[in-house]
C-alpha cells in the first residue's frame, strides 16, 4: 500500500512538472531550417529531413515555403518530380499572392513547377506556370530565367517562333559577357538550327563555348559540347564524336549521371562498331545503378515524411493530454497508469505492424522495378547490342532512335504509363524478332500477318511483344541453337504462337530464373497458357495459347 501512494505522489508531481514545462517556449523558431540549410552540400537526406520538420512545426508561413521550396530542390535532384511538384504546391499555400513580400517566392515555386513539367514532359502545362512566374516576378535578374524555361518549352513542341520570341526578351536584361548570355545565345542558335537544317548555328555555339570556357562555367560547357555535338552529327561525325568525348569528360567530372548517359548514347553511334560496345556495357551499368538510387531517395524522402508528422501528431496529443491532467483520485490514477500501459503495449504493436508493411511495400516495389527493368531496359539493351554485333551496315539514325526509346523507357521505368496502341504490330513483332537474326542462327517467321492482329487487344499485344523479346534473349544467349522458328496462328477463338529451336533444349531439373519466370507470369496474367515440350540435347518446343474473347481483366 505505501508503494502504491509513493507511486500516486511521483504521478502527480511528473504532471505538474508537464504543465510547467509546456509553457516554455523555444527562442530560435529558425534553428531546424538553419540546420537543414547548413547540411545542404553534404548530408541531402538529413537536410530533408529538418526541413520538413521546421515546416511541420513553424508557425512563420514564410519559413513553412521556403522549407518546402528546399525539400522539392532535394527531391528534383534525386529524380523525384512529382514529389517536388507536391512540395512546391504546399510551399505556395504558405503565400499570399496580395502580399507584396511573397511576389519573389511566388515566381520562383512557379518558375520551378514549370521546370518539373518539363522534365515530365509536360510542355503545355509548363508553359502556364512560367507565364504566372513572369507575372509575380519583379526582379529583373531573375527574369532571363523565366524567359530561357519558357523559350525551352515552346522549342520542345516545335513552336520554335514562340521561343525564339520567348529567348530575344532576354537579350536587353542581360550582360553579354555573362553565362547567362552564352545560355540565351546557345538556345537561339539551337532553335534556328532546328527550324531551319540549313542555318549555320556553329559560330554562334562556339561564341557561347568560348564565354563559357572564359568563365569557367562547366555546366554550360557541358550544355555547350552537347548542342555542337548534336548539330555537326549529319554534317561532319568526326566533329560531333570530339564533342562528345568532350561532353563525357565534362559529365563525369560533374558527376552527373543523366549528362554522362546522354554523351554515352552519342558515343555508341558515333563510334566505330569495335569502339561502341564498351559504351553500351557503361550506359546499362549507369542506367541500372541511376535507377536504383533514384528508387531509393524517393522511398526515403516518403518515410522522412511520415515519420515527421507521426511525432508531430504524437506530441500534439501529449500536449493535449498534458494540459487537460489535473490532481485526481488514487484509485483514478492507477486505472490512468494500468491503462497507459495496455496503450503503449497497444502503440509498440501497432508500430510494428506499420514498419512492416512499410518494408513489405518497399520490397514490392523493388521485385516490381526489377521485373521491369530486366523486361524493358535489360533485354532491350541486349537487343540492340545484338544488332550491333551480327550487323555489318549499321544505321546510325535508327540505332540512335532504338537508343533513345531505351532511354526514355529506363527513365519512365518508376511511372506507370499505358503504351499507345499501334495499328503496325505485326511490323514491330517482325522488327523485334529479325533483330535476333545473325550469321550463326537462322531465324524463320511464319503466319504474322496484320489480319491476324485485328481483333487482339492491345494490352495483350504489349505483353507478348515482352514475352517474345524474352524468349529471344535466351535463344541467343543460352540455346546455342543455330535454326529457331517462331509461328502466329489464330481461329477468332484463340491466338497460339509456336516456337522450336535445334538448341540443347530444356534439362528435366531446370530452375526457372527471373526471366522464364516474368515470362510465365506475364502470360497467366493475360488469361493465357504456356506449355513445355522437354527434349533435352534435341532442341526446345513451347506453344503459348492465349483466348482472344474473354471478360478477364488483364494485368
Amino acid at each position: 500500500m505505501r508503494n502504491i501512494r509513493t507511486l500516486i505522489w511521483f504521478i502527480l508531481f511528473i504532471c505538474s512538472a508537464c504543465r510547467k514545462t509546456q509553457k516554455i517556449v523555444s527562442e530560435d523558431q529558425w534553428a531546424d531550417y538553419r540546420k537543414a540549410y547548413g547540411l545542404l552540400t553534404t548530408n541531402k537526406d538529413s537536410a530533408f529531413f529538418y526541413f520538413n520538420r521546421s515546416a511541420s512545426r513553424s508557425v512563420d508561413k514564410e519559413q513553412v515555403a521556403l522549407a518546402y521550396y528546399n525539400m522539392a530542390m532535394i527531391q528534383s535532384d534525386a529524380g523525384d518530380h512529382y514529389g517536388a511538384q507536391e512540395s512546391l504546391t504546399l510551399s505556395l499555400k504558405s503565400l499570399d499572392e496580395h502580399r507584396f513580400k511573397d511576389r519573389n517566392y511566388l515566381a520562383t515555386d512557379y518558375n520551378e513547377i514549370g521546370m518539373t513539367c518539363t522534365r515530365l514532359t509536360n510542355y503545355d502545362q509548363a508553359l502556364k506556370y512560367y507565364e504566372l512566374a513572369l507575372h509575380f516576378a519583379d526582379d529583373t535578374t531573375f527574369k532571363p530565367y523565366i524567359l530561357n524555361n519558357r523559350g525551352n518549352a515552346y522549342k520542345k513542341l516545335k513552336m520554335y517562333s514562340q521561343a525564339l520570341a520567348s529567348y530575344k526578351e532576354v537579350i536587353p536584361l542581360i550582360d553579354k559577357r555573362s553565362t547567362a548570355y552564352a545560355r540565351t545565345l546557345t538556345n537561339l542558335a539551337t532553335t534556328k538550327w532546328l527550324s531551319d537544317r540549313h542555318y549555320d548555328a556553329a559560330p554562334e555555339l562556339r561564341k557561347a563555348l568560348n564565354i563559357r570556357l572564359n568563365q569557367n562555367d562547366l555546366w554550360g560547357e557541358n550544355s555547350s559540347y552537347a548542342n555542337l555535338s548534336d548539330f555537326y552529327f549529319d554534317r561532319k561525325p568526326d566533329s560531333a564524336l570530339w564533342f562528345a568525348r568532350k561532353m563525357y569528360a565534362i559529365a563525369s567530372r560533374l558527376q552527373s549521371p543523366d549528362d554522362e548517359m546522354e554523351a554515352l548514347q552519342k558515343l555508341a553511334i558515333l563510334s566505330s562498331s569495335t569502339e561502341a560496345k564498351p559504351y553500351f556495357l557503361r550506359y546499362q551499368a549507369l542506367s541500372d545503378s541511376l535507377e536504383t538510387k533514384r528508387n531509393a531517395a524517393k522511398n526515403q524522402f516518403a518515410l522522412i515524411r511520415y515519420n515527421v508528422e507521426k511525432n508531430k501528431a504524437e506530441n500534439l496529443q501529449l500536449q493535449k493530454e498534458n494540459s487537460e491532467k489535473g490532481y485526481q483520485l488514487a484509485g483514478v490514477l492507477l486505472i490512468a497508469v494500468l491503462g497507459s500501459a495496455l496503450g503503449a503495449l497497444w502503440y509498440r504493436k501497432r508500430n510494428q505492424t506499420l514498419k512492416l508493411e512499410a518494408e513489405n511495400n518497399i520490397q514490392q516495389n523493388k521485385l516490381r522495378l526489377s521485373r521491369k527493368v530486366h523486361d524493358i531496359v535489360t533485354n532491350g539493351i541486349y537487343r540492340v547490342m545484338n544488332e550491333v554485333e551480327h550487323n555489318d551496315e549499321i544505321d546510325r539514325g535508327d540505332l540512335l532512335d532504338k537508343l533513345e526509346v531505351v532511354y526514355d523507357q529506363s527513365r519512365d521505368i518508376t511511372y506507370e504509363k499505358d503504351q499507345a496502341p499501334t495499328d503496325d504490330v505485326a511490323g514491330k513483332i517482325n522488327t523485334l524478332l529479325n533483330a535476333f537474326k545473325s550469321k550463326s542462327i537462322k531465324l524463320a517467321i511464319v503466319g504474322n500477318k496484320t489480319t491476324l492482329w485485328q481483333h487482339v487487344d492491345s494490352k495483350i499485344t504489349t505483353q507478348l511483344e515482352l514475352v517474345l523479346q524474352e524468349l529471344m534473349v535466351n535463344m541467343s544467349k543460352h540455346s546455342q541453337a543455330t535454326q529457331a522458328l517462331v509461328g502466329f496462328e489464330s481461329d477468332n477463338k484463340s491466338l497460339m504462337i509456336i516456337y522450336r529451336d535445334n538448341g540443347v533444349g530444356l534439362p528435366a531439373d531446370v530452375q526457372f530464373g527471373n526471366g522464364l519466370q516474368s515470362t510465365v507470369s506475364r502470360i497467366e496474367g493475360i488469361g493465357g497458357h504456356l506449355t513445355f515440350e522437354r527434349q533435352e540435347g534435341r532442341g526446345l518446343q513451347l506453344q503459348i495459347t492465349i483466348p482472344l474473347f474473354s471478360d478477364k481483366t488483364y494485368v
